[in-house]
């Protein structure tokens, strides 16, 4: 396994910096809906659905609201073209469908897209790229995290609260279980630290 793989602290949004950024995300998004801008209220559907679902930045463009399931009991998406061409299943919680209802509700491009972008059809990476960094760089976090690491900070959380490796293959599309278990190594300093404090 190469050292690009090599899971640390430093490449993982902590609890506090993503409150941070979930805080300024929901402030943008108040003030936007006050001035009827469309913005700030669909970027911050974005960044919680890359928190929320750990989907790569491309399947997050990609994302038709046919491949949303958001009627009663329905908390999924469907991934149609993820890594390898594979297509997966995505459930997610009450509170992140509850906000994708509401932006929903808000936009004002009739599209199939979920995220249409001003110049085509849909958001390509890039520009999913640059909303990101907008908003981190205005909730004060390190320049070197992207919109990947809301994928990261996703798999680990979600390691974290099931202790199921296999459950976060699946969830993330990963289609070798080594590619998980980068996610355990976080734990693993966790551990340390835990330890060295008894």
């Amino acid at each position: 396994m190469s050292s690009q793989w090599i899971m640390s602290f430093e490449k993982l949004m902590t609890e506090d910096e993503v409150k941070a950024l979930r805080a300024t995300l929901g402030a943008g998004a108040i003030v936007a809906k006050t001035k009827a801008r469309q913005g700030p209220v669909r970027d911050q559907c974005i960044i919680e659905l890359a928190l929320g679902t750990g989907l790569r930045v491309s399947e997050v463009g990609a994302l038709k609201l046919e491949d949303i399931d958001l009627k009663r009991g329905g908390n999924s998406l469907i991934v149609r073209k993820g890594k390898g061409g594979k297509t997966r299943i995505v459930r997610f919680s009450s509170k992140l469908k509850n906000l994708i209802l509401a932006y929903i509700d808000y936009r004002d491009k009739d599209t199939e897209f979920l995220f249409p972008s001003e110049r085509q059809e849909y958001m390509s990476s890039n520009g999913l790229q640059k909303v990101f960094k907008k908003w981190a760089k205005k909730a004060g976090l390190p320049k070197r995290y992207s919109i990947h690491s809301c994928r990261h900070y996703y798999a680990t959380q979600l390691l974290k609260v099931s202790k199921n490796l296999r459950l976060v293959q699946v969830q993330c599309g990963h289609a070798s279980p080594q590619t998980t278990t980068i996610y355990s190594q976080v734990l693993d300093e966790e551990i340390d630290e835990a330890v060295e404090k008894l």
